[in-house]
């Protein structure tokens, strides 16, 4: 950084900082941690030839307190990606089902709503499309936070619900599927080509909320991106011209990790090769009847209070997936 005309472009030097920074975030922990238990050695060295009842109990306080650290440290060894750090952009479609399936793709929504605010990540909604009596046909949220996409993309994949259904006058129970898709949000020095001539571009007239411009106007854009099938679409700005660029930006990040799963081999690609939304592909199950239990299918990790993990208490299942599957 001191070299001369190391500020000559600003924009690589700031990018060189980042990355410094995000180096310091990783050895600084480290460092201190090492210290700690170094210290640590020391007292428990000075217990062996006196005893101290007082300072037991606070060595073994001190104790927890690195473990703690540690298991901490372990999980954001796991967050090496070279997206990983990414804001992430989140998609969420019901399966099969009607009703029952929107309703559970809107619970989905909400929950992870929820899991970003305890986490203080911001969340701004790109494109929603309101179910016709209940919850969602579908939504794509970006999430930007520190390391969001290391942590959300352990959440990709078929979701099951299992309860006795509202909508049903016999109070029969349901299953219902829902599908989240997560992809990197990509900065601007990341290429991805996309040929103008590989576009439909439509627009149509916004449904929803959004006042009178917004509902009155063709201001909504959805653009396919042909080659690939790959559709987005945005109708949350008045402007048309704003909705495409974010409408854009979503075509990109999709391309992007579609490209990313083609060269890993992985059929997990975000419109090549979705996975059908139903029985058999979920990763996780919800059950809310006859018993109370969330079971992820992945790790084998199981929680009985299912209304916390539906109001965001999902760390639990993140970290353990993200411990079992190494780093990406």
């Amino acid at each position: 950084m001191a070299a001369a005309g190391f500020w000559d472009d600003q924009e690589q030097a700031r990018g060189v900082i980042d990355e410094a920074n995000r180096l310091k975030g990783w050895v600084g922990p480290w460092t201190t941690l090492r210290g700690k238990a170094s210290e640590l050695a020391e007292v428990c060295d000075l217990l062996a030839d006196e005893e101290d009842e007082d300072l037991e109990e606070e060595l073994a306080g001190e104790f927890g307190d690195l473990e703690r650290a540690l298991a901490e440290l372990e999980l954001r060894t796991m967050l090496q990606g070279d997206d990983d750090h990414r804001e992430a952009m989140v998609t969420i479609h019901p399966g099969a089902g009607g009703l029952e399936s929107q309703d559970w793709a809107g619970m989905l929504w909400r929950m992870y709503d929820r899991w970003c605010e305890r986490r203080g990540y911001g969340v701004k909604v790109l494109n929603v499309q309101p179910g016709e009596e209940s919850g969602i046909k579908s939504v794509t949220m970006e999430v930007a936070g520190d390391h969001a996409y290391g942590y959300l993309r352990a959440e990709s994949g078929v979701h099951r619900l299992v309860r006795i259904s509202p909508f049903d006058s016999q109070s029969r129970r349901h299953t219902s599927f829902a599908s989240v898709f997560v992809c990197p949000v990509l900065d601007n020095e990341i290429e991805i080509e996309i040929d103008e001539a590989d576009l439909r571009v439509d627009t149509f007239r916004a449904s929803g909320a959004g006042g009178q411009h917004v509902n009155k106007t063709d201001s909504a854009i959805r653009i396919v991106h042909e080659p690939t099938g790959t559709v987005v679409s945005c109708q949350q700005e008045r402007s048309q011209q704003r909705n495409r660029s974010t409408a854009m930006k979503m075509l990109r990040a999709a391309l992007y990790q579609r490209a990313l799963d083609d060269k890993e081999k992985e059929r997990q690609a975000l419109e090549a090769s979705k996975t059908e939304i139903a029985w058999g592909n979920q990763i996780r199950s919800y059950v809310f009847a006859p018993y109370t239990l969330v079971n992820d299918h992945r790790t084998g990790l199981k929680k009985g209070d299912v209304a916390a993990v539906m109001d965001g208490a999902l760390d639990p299942f993140i970290e353990m997936y993200l411990k079992s599957a190494g780093p990406a």
